[in-house]
């Protein structure tokens, strides 16, 4: 097990420093500048399973939070996958726009320094929390099993927010290829609560991971919360830029706004 000495972040911020350098060189190759995004569900993770194997998968807990963080990697990357997220040519959409708008020499910078590197420093800052629980090794109990469920209900919330938009967009593809007529957006379902229910989940799974490094430290703030508050900041600016996007494509869209919720589900028609 991990000690209060013992200090795992050397060989993390060299898996880090790699990917961040990695990340970036393809970029500049390829012209591509999704290659985070490639790594988005795989890396944190890996350094799960970094941390798992250096404490030989004897605790308990660190290998709960190890579990639950691979489910999570596996499902968003098969979500990413079959939307053709590792494809050449698989670039989000939302870097095209902000390439417009930055220039040619503004986006080089920003992707120097923030697409790059910051971003997989925040893929190991949210796995963090599973450093601190190795460092507080215990037995699992009760609190642990809530945890893991919640973590299960969200994961459940985001899959099936994810294929209703998947089973939309498709629809939505074969519609236009007919020439035929029909909503742009997704508004049904989880999308009659949450203009992004996914979001909602993605952010809430992360929280619950930090969870438990409360419940090991018995610290309700820890230095591995700065991971998940930067990952909330983050989906909070990204949601922005989709949605400013959205609406100057689908004049609808500032309805949907006006009576969906943003992120938290709630009442169709009232949102708060």
């Amino acid at each position: 097990m991990l000690h209060d000495w013992f200090d795992p972040f050397p060989l993390l911020w060299q898996l880090c420093a790699v990917s961040s350098v990695l990340c970036w060189v393809l970029s500049v190759l390829t012209r591509e500048y999704s290659w985070v995004d490639r790594l988005w569900s795989i890396a944190p993770p890996a350094y799960c399973w970094v941390v798992a194997v250096q404490t030989h998968f004897a605790d308990g807990r660190v290998n709960l939070v190890t579990a639950l963080a691979t489910a999570w990697g596996v499902r968003l990357t098969f979500n990413f996958a079959r939307k053709g997220g590792y494809r050449p040519g698989g670039e989000d959409y939302r870097w095209v726009v902000l390439r417009e708008r930055l220039g040619p020499v503004g986006f080089q910078l920003f992707n120097v320094t923030f697409i790059a590197p910051f971003q997989n420093a925040l893929l190991m800052m949210i796995a963090m929390p599973v450093v601190v629980v190795a460092r507080h090794p215990g037995p699992l109990g009760a609190f642990d099993a809530l945890l893991a469920l919640a973590f299960w209900v969200l994961l459940v919330g985001e899959t099936v927010a994810d294929e209703q938009q998947w089973r939309f967009q498709q629809a939505k593809a074969a519609r236009r290829a007919r020439g035929e007529a029909g909503p742009d957006f997704c508004t049904t379902g989880l999308f009659r609560f949450s203009r992004h229910p996914n979001f909602f989940c993605e952010v809430c799974m992360w929280w619950v991971v930090y969870g438990f490094a409360v419940l090991a430290s018995g610290e309700a703030l820890t230095w591995s919360a700065w991971g998940v508050v930067a990952l909330t900041g983050l989906f909070q600016g990204s949601t922005t830029m989709t949605e400013a996007i959205s609406k100057s494509k689908y004049p609808a869209y500032a309805e949907y706004q006006r009576t969906t919720s943003r992120l938290w589900p709630w009442l169709p028609g009232k949102a708060p």
